[in-house]
């Protein structure tokens, strides 16, 4: 893994050279909202941002996609649908979090855990896009990375991982494509952008803001849910424990949390038609709807809030872990700050540990 120190000029440079052959977005502030904006030049971001509002997760799975379109055409009937373009241009997302990042490669795992079930329409747009990462010195207070196996200097699913040290930057290339984009860089762009190897002092700066971070986290006990005795605890220990109805009382069930989570990636698939012609649509569902389960002879297995409400935290902090062995929440605290009743995932989280403590006798592994 190599490292570079850039001054700010030299940062600039780098974008505009990464920024080549790709689309560019950048975290910016928009009508006093956090978003991503396509960026031809750094001074359009705000790098000061702790995190945007909603995920970059809609720049590879988006709210609503055509997946497919269709003809009544007789000269086409028996030819095969293929899928809808995934991107026109490669993309490049310039000051994503550690947090978002490794949300995504969660998401790679689980849109493709299946190399037979491999989803295409993710997987084209992955492939395409370069992730240039952010490192987070200051943690807002809502965030509780490090308390669900991350870290605000996280690298898992970057290419690149930038740091600011206050009168410089310490870039650091993280995968293969993150290094084949550095050697690709024009001669002219890669002499602006070269820098120089990191001093003792460079290093010794991200160390100290690493440790600064994570002691910011530390302050609150609740950025560091207990969840040591949910890897071994019975699923019906925790799926018949009374936290549910009392949560129920209080959950909405308004899906602010399921549609702000980098994580969630429910869908339903509608067919769309128009005299003699039509479309296949993706869209965005949320286990937090009555609808989401119904079935077509109108049973819902999910009919009662008390169900949506454990099926979310029940699918985060323990289906997803027996499946793909890690948590399925990355503690960028977007639930946190949006829930309308103030639900808070991390006490949801501890007070499920506490449960499988209980049902375990006390003996926690």
């Amino acid at each position: 893994m190599s490292q570079r120190i850039l001054d700010h000029a030299g940062l600039s440079a780098l974008f505009k050279a990464l920024a080549q052959g790709r689309k560019a977005f950048v975290p910016a502030t928009v009508q006093g909202k956090a978003t991503w904006i396509p960026a031809t030049d750094l001074a359009q971001a705000d790098l000061s941002l702790a995190n945007t509002a909603f995920s970059p997760k809609n720049f590879f799975f988006p709210q609503s996609e055509c997946l497919m379109r269709f003809g009544a055409d007789p000269a086409q009937a028996h030819e095969p649908m293929q899928p809808a373009p995934g991107l026109d241009q490669d993309l490049m997302l310039f000051g994503l979090r550690p947090c978002d990042a490794k949300a995504l490669a969660l998401l790679d795992r689980i849109f493709g855990q299946d190399p037979a079930m491999l989803d295409p329409y993710w997987a084209d747009k992955r492939e395409r896009t370069l992730l240039v990462g952010q490192s987070c010195p200051a943690p807002c207070p809502v965030c509780f990375c490090t308390g669900v196996g991350g870290h605000p200097f996280g690298t898992e699913g970057l290419d690149l991982l930038f740091t600011d040290l206050g009168e410089s930057f310490l870039v650091e290339v993280i995968s293969e494509r993150g290094e084949r984009a550095m050697k690709d860089l024009p001669m002219d762009a890669a002499k602006a952008a070269a820098g120089d190897e990191p001093g003792k002092k460079d290093l010794a700066r991200r160390e100290e803001l690493k440790n600064q971070a994570e002691a910011a986290l530390a302050l609150d006990p609740a950025n560091a849910p207990d969840l040591s005795a949910l890897d071994k605890a019975e699923v019906l220990d925790l799926y018949e424990s009374p936290l549910w109805e009392r949560l129920a009382e209080t959950c909405l069930n308004c899906g602010a949390c399921t549609f702000c989570c980098p994580t969630c990636h429910c869908f339903d698939i509608q067919d769309e038609t128009k005299v003699d012609e039509g479309r296949r649509v993706r869209n965005w569902d949320s286990c937090m709807s009555a609808l989401f389960t119904k079935h077509g002879t109108g049973h819902n297995p999910r009919g009662r809030k008390l169900d949506r409400v454990r099926q979310r935290f029940m699918h985060k902090f323990k289906y997803i872990p027996i499946k793909n062995q890690e948590i399925g929440c990355v503690g960028c605290g977007r639930c946190v700050r949006l829930c309308p009743v103030n639900i808070d995932v991390r006490q949801v989280a501890a007070q499920m540990n506490g449960q499988a403590a209980s049902a375990s006798g006390g003996q926690r592994p």
